[in-house]
C-alpha cells in the first residue's frame, strides 16, 4: 500500500477589492499580498487604475484587483476610474467591498458613496463580502449599529471586521477568501507579486511621493508619465519622467525653493525603485504644464482606462 502523499489541489481566482475613496483598499491589498503593490496616500482617489496583487496561500493563488474608489464621477478621468472599478468587479470570482468604519455615520459623503455601492451590489443580484476597515479607531457603538444595518440589507454573504493597518482580522479574511477560490492552475508564477508594467510602476511610485510631500499644496490634477527607460551596460536603469501639472502656478509648488522639493521627491522615489527593482536607478524628473493632460488618450491607455467611459 502506497504512502505517497498527494500534492494539494491547486486553486486560483480573482478578488475585486472595491469601495469608496480612501476606504483603505490599497493598504488592505498590500497587507494581504505581503508586500507593497499599490501606492498609498492620504489623498482621495490615489488609485487611478486596476492594480493586481498576487498572493500565495499554500497551494492557492489569489489575485487581488485593487480598484479606483467608487463615487459620483463628474469629469472624464473620474468616469474612467469608476468604470474600471466596476469592470474589475464584473470579472472577479469574489467581490470584496471595503468600508471605512471610522468614517461611517460621521461623514455624509463617505456614507452616500458606500450606500450607493451597496445598492448597486444588491441590484446586481450578486452576493459579495464586506470588510469593515479601520475598526481599531472606529467608535464601537456606531460600529455595532453599522454592522446590523448593513447585515439587514442582505447584500453580503459574510462581514469581516478588520484593520488593514494593524492586521487585525486579516487571518480570518484570508482563510475565507482562500476557500472561495475555484480549482485550477495558477495564472502567474509563484514568486510574482504584481503584473504591473515596470514603466507604470515607476510612474506610480513617483506620484505617491508627490502626494506625500505636497499634501494639500498641489491640487489633485497632476499626473506622472515615464517617458524614457534606458537599460545601462552596468545593470542600472536610467529613467526619465514627466510630472504634468494643469497650471503654470503649480510648477513652482512642485519644484520648491531652488528646486529642493523636486529633489526630495526624486530621491524618495529613486530609493524605493532601487529597492523594488534591486538595482541602481538614475531618476530624472521634469515638470511640464499641460492644462489638458486629463484629455490625453495615451495616458488613459497607459493606465488601462477607457477614455470613452
Amino acid at each position: 500500500m502506497s504512502d505517497i502523499t498527494q500534492p494539494p489541489e491547486m486553486r486560483c481566482g480573482f478578488v475585486a477589492v472595491i469601495g469608496a475613496p480612501n476606504a483603505g483598499k490599497s493598504t488592505l491589498v498590500n497587507a494581504l499580498v505581503g508586500t507593497k503593490v499599490s501606492i498609498v496616500s492620504p489623498r482621495v482617489q490615489t488609485t487611478r487604475t486596476i492594480v493586481r496583487g498576487i498572493a500565495m496561500f499554500g497551494s492557492t493563488q489569489v489575485v487581488f484587483a485593487d480598484t479606483p474608489g467608487i463615487f459620483l464621477p463628474k469629469k472624464r478621468l473620474e468616469r474612467a476610474m469608476v468604470a474600471a472599478a466596476w469592470a474589475g468587479a464584473a470579472d472577479a470570482e469574489v467581490v470584496l467591498l471595503v468600508m471605512d468604519a471610522a468614517k461611517a455615520g460621521k461623514h455624509a459623503d463617505a456614507d452616500s458613496d458606500s450606500d450607493r455601492i451597496i445598492a448597486d451590489i444588491k441590484a446586481s443580484g450578486r452576493k459579495a463580502l464586506l470588510a469593515l476597515n479601520k475598526v481599531d479607531i472606529a467608535d464601537k457603538g456606531r460600529l455595532l449599529d453599522l454592522t446590523a444595518r448593513i447585515s439587514a440589507s442582505g447584500a453580503f454573504d459574510e462581514i469581516f471586521m478588520i484593520s488593514a493597518l494593524t492586521g487585525d482580522g486579516l487571518v480570518d479574511l484570508r482563510a475565507h477568501l482562500e476557500k472561495l477560490m475555484p480549482p485550477g492552475p495558477w495564472m502567474f508564477p509563484e514568486d510574482e507579486v504584481s503584473d504591473m508594467p515596470a514603466r507604470l510602476l515607476a510612474s506610480e511610485i513617483t506620484r505617491e511621493k508627490l502626494f506625500l510631500n505636497l499634501r494639500d499644496e498641489l491640487p489633485y490634477s497632476c499626473a506622472v508619465e515615464t517617458e524614457r527607460w534606458e537599460e545601462k551596460t552596468d545593470g542600472s536603469a536610467r529613467i526619465e519622467q514627466v510630472i504634468y501639472v494643469s497650471r503654470e502656478s503649480h510648477r513652482p509648488i512642485v519644484l520648491g525653493n531652488g528646486g529642493q522639493r523636486i529633489k526630495t521627491i526624486g530621491a524618495a522615489s529613486r530609493l524605493e525603485l532601487e529597492s523594488l527593482l534591486e538595482r541602481r536607478v538614475h531618476l530624472f524628473l521634469h515638470v511640464k504644464v499641460n492644462e489638458r493632460w486629463n484629455e490625453d488618450r495615451s495616458l488613459y491607455a497607459a493606465w488601462g482606462l477607457d477614455f470613452n467611459a
